[in-house]
């Protein structure tokens, strides 16, 4: 593709950083521009995986401790709706009332009912985002379920607890909205460096570890990450 073509498809705007980064050779910069979404693609498994694996470990202690298979249906009126929930800034007097989880749940169950879709506790599950569960570690929720989500991570080394896991989620999360947006992860200020990029791969590979180790394992088949990040920094 002519570098024309390329910038008309994927805009000057888009693409400017990438020929930055190439000092303006133009077919180094349509590399990259390729060599970032390989990257991108290779991340998909991991986190496909780290997103199940949470999402079903979570649901596992959270019916443990609600003896409840159904407490995500249930708890719309349970600790979703806890006061702890609820904070007026001593300062302005204004208060807010966090119901992201609770908005995220009653969501999920309208785009259910659009479709003509039965609601179930498994459907209702399968539709959460990645940031759902993440803010299960967030300290507002984390005391009101009275730290029953850490108990997932039976592998986290001495002194970690929810600011670990939290911080690690947290960097996962970002990294995953922006290449779900297409942006670019090859980057350090104008720089071509995945340096950032490998620690999110690292932040990935702890928290499977922290779950159980034999995921690590399991995994490394599909994991072509460094090997993918390799081929682009030869661009």
């Amino acid at each position: 593709m002519k570098y024309v073509s390329f910038t008309t498809y994927f805009s000057s705007p888009r693409t400017g950083r990438y020929l930055i980064a190439c000092a303006n050779d133009t077919k180094r910069c349509i590399k990259l521009y390729k060599a970032n979404l390989k990257v991108a693609q290779a991340f998909h498994p991991l986190l496909g995986c780290l997103e199940v694996v949470l999402r079903n470990g979570v649901n596992d202690q959270l019916t443990t401790h609600f003896a409840d298979p159904n407490w995500i249906i249930n708890q719309k009126n349970g600790f979703m709706v806890d006061p702890l929930l609820t904070h007026t800034n001593k300062k302005t007097g204004k208060i807010t009332t966090n119901r992201f989880i609770l908005n995220s749940v009653k969501s999920a169950e309208d785009k259910l009912r659009k479709r003509g879709i039965a609601i179930t506790s498994g459907r209702i599950i399968s539709e959460q985002t990645f940031g759902f569960w993440t803010d299960l570690f967030e300290n507002h929720h984390y005391k009101i379920l009275k730290g029953r989500p850490i108990k997932l991570f039976k592998h986290l080394p001495s002194g970690y607890g929810r600011t670990q896991v939290l911080n690690e989620l947290t960097k996962v999360r970002q990294f995953r909205n922006r290449i779900n947006h297409n942006e670019p992860i090859c980057f350090v200020g104008v720089s071509i460096d995945f340096s950032i990029t490998i620690g999110v791969y690292n932040s990935i590979l702890n928290l499977l570890k922290w779950i159980d180790p034999e995921l690590i394992n399991w995994i490394k088949d599909i994991d072509k990450i460094n090997a993918t990040v390799t081929k682009g920094l030869k661009i």
